[in-house]
């Protein structure tokens, strides 16, 4: 799998997302409710948002342009669930660049001062991948339902958790061009004619 996937990036071929916030949850991922569910008859995760609140929310990209997302989603085997996990999720086709079916996204429109970034949403109504689309380099889960884990389940969240220090420490530098700009104005400016 890695190399189909791996080989699909190089080409351009796929545009992903990291697909993870939901409306009702924001960052709070314990609480996500967007399911994969397998199928052991067809080897197949069902992924399904089953309330508004589990609507995949402000993803960057996914919009208009992904064709897959990296989607978070509570594993549920034999009705028993297994926690939070990644799987990547087909959004459109890669030729006709239409949503695959069960699968829909939206623009959530101009932003302040962020116009630039295509941040979306997603919904899901029983979408089928294979069961080898869940991303299983920290557990795995075969065809019989043998969920196992195989490293430390919290690296999931490692990509959030940075992205969030990045956010918090590349404030200053904004902060520090604005106070740049302010002091050189208000060095030059002039408040009244001079006589």
């Amino acid at each position: 799998q890695r190399k189909y996937w791996g080989s699909l990036i190089r080409s351009h071929k796929i545009l992903g997302c990291y697909c993870q916030t939901e409306l009702g949850h924001g960052s709070d991922v314990a609480a996500l409710e967007t399911t994969a569910t397998l199928d052991k008859a067809t080897d197949e995760f069902i992924i399904n948002s089953p309330t508004v609140t589990s609507t995949k929310w402000w993803p960057g990209d996914l919009g208009r342009f992904t064709t897959h997302a990296a989607c978070f989603a509570k594993l549920i085997i034999d009705g028993k669930p297994y926690g939070i996990h990644c799987f990547m999720v087909p959004l459109r086709d890669l030729n006709t660049f239409k949503h695959l079916p069960g699968v829909k996204t939206g623009d959530l429109g101009p932003k302040f001062g962020y116009t630039s970034k295509d941040n979306g949403y997603a919904t899901f109504n029983n979408v089928r991948i294979p069961r080898d689309y869940m991303l299983m380099g920290l557990c795995s889960v075969d065809k019989e339902g043998n969920f196992e884990i195989l490293r430390d389940l919290r690296v999931l969240y490692s990509t959030m958790l940075y992205i969030r220090t990045l956010i918090s420490t590349s404030v200053s530098n904004f902060l520090q061009c604005a106070l740049q700009i302010a002091i050189r104005y208000a060095s030059c400016r002039r408040q009244f004619a001079t006589i």
